[in-house]
């Protein structure tokens, strides 16, 4: 296994210390001005793509040192600017980058694998099906995907472990990776190291600002989000806080903010907030649903839809009403209702003001 490609691992910085290379040397030494560049890229890479690209290796273990240094340098960029999206952003970036180099080495090298799930405190099992995980480390490490078929009563499991396809073990690691960078970054760096990394840091900053601003003003506009069903609200909380929605929340959301008044943009501007948000690849997705492209303008599912779909999250009385078969039928009612209140009080306050006279 070429642990250049798996930099967190503890056998990579083993490797790092027989080289005798030091953290002195690689801030300030002309043998690692490549690593710090590379390290850099990492970062902003991240920013921009939530992704961060394999380079060549070619050049055997002083490439794969550098590589490893890279790395080191990344999380400690990140550490001292010490803004909790970058992080986040940092973090699924480097996940990503592990799901593609393990999905390289799956069937070449099983037990590979197997040992990387065990750095990340994953109990994996090689079996004659494949590659299966203890329950208990599956569901810590599969909370982030909401998607139905994640589900627990939904897998294939033996004595504890469950049984997973190989993407699927994967995308359980990207998790456990994303998890674990989180939360150790930052890192503790003592202030002066913090003062050295500002001199690079200022690009990186830039960046991320100049990212922020893009999308900092997005919000609901007219539409008031204390009407929504508890699924829009949990399906909006949960792509704001970089938790990644099925295709069918994702669908329901759009769809139902789309039939609420909102625009492309608008709608956009919320998806943004995530962590793993790809503008592009989101306002297709958006302008597919709401008709700008694809000539169909789609309407939010309804709420047997919603429940099939595993998306019916945590319905309060109002949703159990039998008037309310969906959620924009959820909005209006309880836009009503307010209103109604409102009047009530008003009422209240005009007889008030009555009996003082």
């Amino acid at each position: 296994m070429n642990l250049a490609r798996f930099p967190f691992l503890n056998e990579a910085f083993s490797f790092v210390e027989e080289q005798g290379a030091d953290l002195e040397s690689l801030l300030e030494g002309t043998a690692f001005e490549e690593a710090r560049s590379r390290g850099k890229q990492r970062v902003l890479e991240a920013i921009g793509n939530s992704d961060i690209s394999d380079i060549s290796l070619a050049g055997g273990e002083f490439d794969r040192l550098l590589e490893i240094m890279s790395y080191i340098y990344a999380r400690m960029l990140v550490s001292s600017i010490d803004d909790h999206y970058l992080t986040r952003r940092y973090s699924l970036a480097e996940a990503v980058k592990l799901n593609r180099n393990l999905s390289h080495i799956l069937s070449s090298d099983p037990d590979a694998v197997i040992g990387v799930a065990g750095e990340l405190d994953a109990n994996a099992v090689a079996a004659d099906k494949g590659l299966m995980m203890h329950f208990t480390d599956f569901l810590r490490f599969s909370s982030r995907i909401k998607s139905p078929e994640w589900k627990l009563v939904n897998t294939e499991v033996f004595d504890g472990y469950v049984f997973l396809p190989g993407t699927s073990f994967c995308r359980v690691l990207q998790n456990a990776l994303q998890d674990r960078l989180e939360r150790e970054i930052p890192l503790h760096l003592p202030e002066e190291m913090k003062r050295s990394l500002t001199k690079v840091t200022g690009d990186i900053v830039n960046e991320l600002e100049a990212r922020k601003s893009r999308f900092e003003d997005g919000g609901l506009g007219e539409v008031d989000a204390e009407l929504f069903p508890p699924c829009m609200r949990v399906l909006l909380a949960n792509t704001q806080n970089g938790v990644n929605l099925p295709h069918t929340g994702r669908f329901a959301l759009t769809s139902f903010l789309h039939n609420l008044g909102m625009d492309s943009e608008e709608i956009l501007l919320l998806f943004s907030k995530s962590p793993d948000f790809d503008e592009s690849k989101t306002l297709y997705q958006i302008k597919h649903i709401t008709g700008e492209t694809s000539g169909t303008e789609y309407t939010a599912p309804e709420c047997a839809t919603m429940k099939s779909h595993g998306i019916c999250y945590e319905p309060d009385r109002l949703c159990a009403s039998d008037k309310v078969n969906h959620p924009l039928v959820y909005y209006r009612a309880k836009s009503f209702l307010r209103s109604k209140e409102q009047k009530g009080k008003g009422a209240e306050g005009k007889a008030e003001k009555k009996d003082s006279t």
